[in-house]
């Protein structure tokens, strides 16, 4: 594979398309056979590209809460411990990077992770403003970060402008999750 200088992706708002357009990246990164790490951040419910991926040798998936449910709804024990899943997956991720066993890092709701204190701060700054040159990283969440949109190369803010939620209508699988 040719050495690509790698850019940095962050994707946020409270509009639809955010994982959808990180596991867009993947799969197209993945027709040209590079080697991707997602890391899911607070999230452990199946999903479609969750089932697609996990088929895949040249992707690897890193995800998990303690319990099945919203953060704000866990006990206190749960957040403790969804913490340390969070701290453990973004280690193991950046392990994977510095070894070369990853050119795409996908960091699925990283900026909530952070926000929430569930993240090493200074570990989760100083890995995007010094990755590797040609590590493609692509980072989302629901809040603006304004030193990520600074360090980012790609900056789109997904705007919720109408959603069927709004209407009653539930998360549907395959096009939801």
């Amino acid at each position: 594979m040719d050495e690509v200088k790698g850019l940095i992706h962050f994707y946020f708002g409270y509009g639809k398309g955010k994982t959808t357009a990180a596991m867009g990246l993947a799969l197209r990164a993945c027709g040209y056979g590079r080697k991707v790490v997602i890391v899911q951040f607070l999230k452990n419910t199946q999903s479609g590209e969750i089932l697609h991926f996990s088929g895949m040798d040249s992707v690897t998936i890193l995800r998990g809460t303690a319990a099945s449910r919203f953060f704000e709804d866990m006990t206190q024990e749960e957040k403790d411990e969804t913490a340390l899943i969070q701290e453990k997956n973004l280690e193991k991720a950046i392990a994977l990077v510095n070894e070369g066993s990853c050119d795409m890092l996908i960091l699925d709701e990283a900026v909530d992770a952070y926000q929430m204190g569930l993240l090493n701060a200074e570990l989760f700054e100083d890995f995007v403003k010094n990755k590797p040159a040609g590590l493609e990283l692509v980072i989302t969440g629901h809040k603006r970060e304004n030193w990520l949109i600074k360090q980012a190369d790609y900056v789109t803010e997904m705007v919720k402008l109408k959603h069927p939620y709004e209407q009653g209508i539930k998360a549907r699988k395959g096009i939801e999750y």
